[in-house]
């Protein structure tokens, strides 16, 4: 069976943040690996999409300093659903940021530990208008991601 990758995302279409969600899908399908790919708007993403996940990507923009509320809300609407069914999961998270988004990278660790995920890298944060460097090392996640979970590595 082919490794399932999720990539739950908030923001608009069209924005910076959908520029590092698609280089990040771009980088799992094109990985040399057999995945399966899931792109879920946060708002429709729901515990399924998780159960059915062996490893999630998380893309939002920084909305004063915080996650987007789509984001929020998917989390408020799956935590307890999955929790103990999802222990152990690699996740990977992209960041836009306006400000420093440190802020919006703590508040998701902070939730995530209660899943209990596993980081796979450190988060791409990027400030302002992805740059080349930027899009690339979304590629890389993605890439990671389906590598790790076709090696069994994740």
């Amino acid at each position: 069976m082919s490794p399932k990758i999720l990539i739950v995302y908030g923001g608009h279409h069209g924005g910076r943040t959908e520029q590092l969600r698609r280089a990040a899908a771009d980088g799992a399908r094109t990985s040399g690996d057999i995945i399966e790919l899931r792109e879920q708007p946060a708002l429709s993403a729901t515990e399924d999409d998780l159960l059915w996940a062996d490893g999630i990507l998380l893309a939002t923009p920084e909305h004063f300093a915080y996650m987007s509320g789509a984001l929020k809300d998917f989390f408020d609407r799956t935590f307890y659903a999955v929790e103990s069914h999802t222990v152990g999961r690699p996740y990977g998270l992209m960041v836009s940021a306006g400000n420093d988004g440190q802020g919006t990278i703590a508040a998701i660790r902070r939730i995530v530990t209660g899943y209990r995920w596993k980081e796979i890298a450190d988060p791409v944060l990027v400030i302002g208008e992805p740059k080349s460097a930027d899009i690339q090392r979304c590629r890389e996640l993605g890439a990671t991601m389906a590598a790790g979970l076709a090696a069994g590595i994740f």
